[in-house]
């Protein structure tokens, strides 16, 4: 019974050792480079508090890779791609290189931002907030400009406000 069990343990060290001479040499993988070509437009329109929906329509358009989709040529200078999700909808202008050039983008019915909610709500007390729409203009090397327009009700009162992201009104 002892020859037995040393038997076993020899063997399994023995399959154990062999089989670590069958494992592949590790490879080298080729150099890549990352370029944030995109991160202008994420760090002027992207916002911590923006809606869900805002957020990852915009990630989508800035990680979007115009020199490997199917209808790139090196001839053209422009490439206009539109996103659209239920909430809303971006159309952007990439240049040959796939950065951002401008975008126009509109969401409908988001949650608004802390600042621009408490804003309303102080200056239009007693009305409920219906509707809002919010909008983005990225234009290159400008930044973006951002704009709620919100529609209120009060009864069967209505009144429409615009004001920015940071809840300032606008005329």
């Amino acid at each position: 019974m002892k020859k037995l069990k040393l038997l076993l343990i020899i063997a399994v060290l023995s399959i154990g050792f062999n089989l670590q001479s069958f494992a592949q040499e590790p490879k080298t993988l080729p150099e890549i480079t990352i370029t944030p070509s995109n991160y202008g437009y994420l760090n002027s329109v992207g916002d911590k508090e923006a809606a869900q929906p805002v957020h990852m329509l915009q990630m989508r358009a800035a990680s979007y890779d115009v020199k490997n989709s199917d209808f790139y040529e090196e001839d053209y200078e422009n490439y206009f791609i539109s996103f659209f999700i239920p909430q809303g909808k971006i159309l952007a202008e990439y240049d040959k290189d796939g950065k951002i050039i401008r975008t126009t983008e509109k969401f409908k019915n988001i949650a608004l931002p802390k600042d621009v909610a408490t804003s309303v709500v102080k200056r239009f007390p007693g009305w409920t907030i219906s509707k809002n729409v919010y909008y983005v203009h990225y234009t290159e090397p400008y930044g973006g400009k951002k704009m709620y327009e919100i529609t209120l009700e009060n009864g069967d009162k209505r009144l429409r406000v615009k004001t920015d992201d940071k809840g300032n009104f606008l005329k």
